[in-house]
């Protein structure tokens, strides 16, 4: 790992590497991508653990965050939301966005921008704000995050994160003699970098990342928290799960079959995913 200060070569850099990230993901069936293709009332199985937290749609306007191919935003229009907009600072993530909503028959609105920038770039409040998985990580403060979140809610409105647990991040790749705390539990002014062609996901034969630099952060429970509070945010409920989307430890991990990931031994150790709910008064 290296370290920059530059914050604009840190998003370029990040762009870059998701822009050749979808690419790679959109070479498999990614998120059961097929299945919501085929069945015009399907939703991903990550949206699919959380819809039933924001009630009837009918009417709503909802925004997504970070919201990658889209394959979560699809859900929100196919449950009766009457706009939903999908931001997302990799345009080549919001072409395929675009051409699964339009192969999905779903109207979605999508925006090319940096969360950062997400109340110049959208008109409107929205209720709910939602952002899933492996989305913090990308975002090097997230007081100014929560400020945006706030300033994009409409009065009364919902805002929910589900993401990888702060802890869990904190885990070292090397986990052959254990698991290991390696890396930041708290959020630094500088990014841990990394250079790797892979992604979370992998298909044989998938496109390598090219532009394999990136830049990550992690953030503690507590900054995460605090950051909502303090942007005028009434936090409703906090919540940690001992299951993962995805497997970074396959020897020490398995397989359920609701398609989540958990410890093989001893799950209860470690938090591996959180769901923050707030709102706007």
């Amino acid at each position: 790992m290296s370290k920059l200060t530059n914050k604009a070569a840190w998003f370029s850099d990040n762009e870059k590497n998701w822009n050749d990230r979808a690419n790679l993901h959109m070479a498999g069936d990614y998120c059961g991508l097929s299945r919501l293709l085929a069945d015009p009332k399907a939703i991903s199985a990550e949206l699919a653990l959380d819809i039933g937290r924001f009630g009837d749609l009918a009417g709503k306007q909802v925004m997504h965050l970070q919201c990658h191919v889209g394959t979560d935003t699809i859900g929100f229009a196919r449950r009766g939301a009457a706009r939903v907009v999908g931001l997302d600072l990799s345009e080549t993530s919001l072409a395929h966005a675009r051409a699964i909503a339009d192969k999905a028959g779903a109207d979605v609105e999508y925006v090319h921008a940096n969360v950062y920038d997400a109340r110049q770039a959208v008109s409107g409040d929205f209720d709910p704000v939602y952002t899933s998985i492996g989305v913090l990580c990308w975002l090097p403060d997230v007081v100014q995050w929560a400020r945006v979140i706030a300033s994009l809610l409409k009065p009364g409105g919902t805002f929910f994160i589900r993401d990888d647990h702060p802890m869990f991040m904190a885990i070292g790749e090397d986990v052959s003699d254990g698991l290991k705390v390696e890396q930041p539990y708290f959020q630094l002014d500088t990014p841990m970098t990394w250079d790797d062609d892979s992604s979370y996901v992998d298909t044989p034969g998938a496109p390598r990342i090219a532009h394999t630099t990136n830049h990550q952060w992690n953030h503690s429970l507590g900054q995460i928290i605090t950051a909502l509070i303090d942007a005028g945010l009434v936090v409703d409920g906090v919540e940690e799960f001992t299951y993962s989307a995805w497997c970074p430890w396959p020897g020490l991990m398995e397989q359920h079959a609701d398609g989540m990931w958990r410890l093989r031994e001893q799950p209860e150790r470690l938090p591996l995913q959180f769901a923050i709910s707030a709102r706007k008064v």
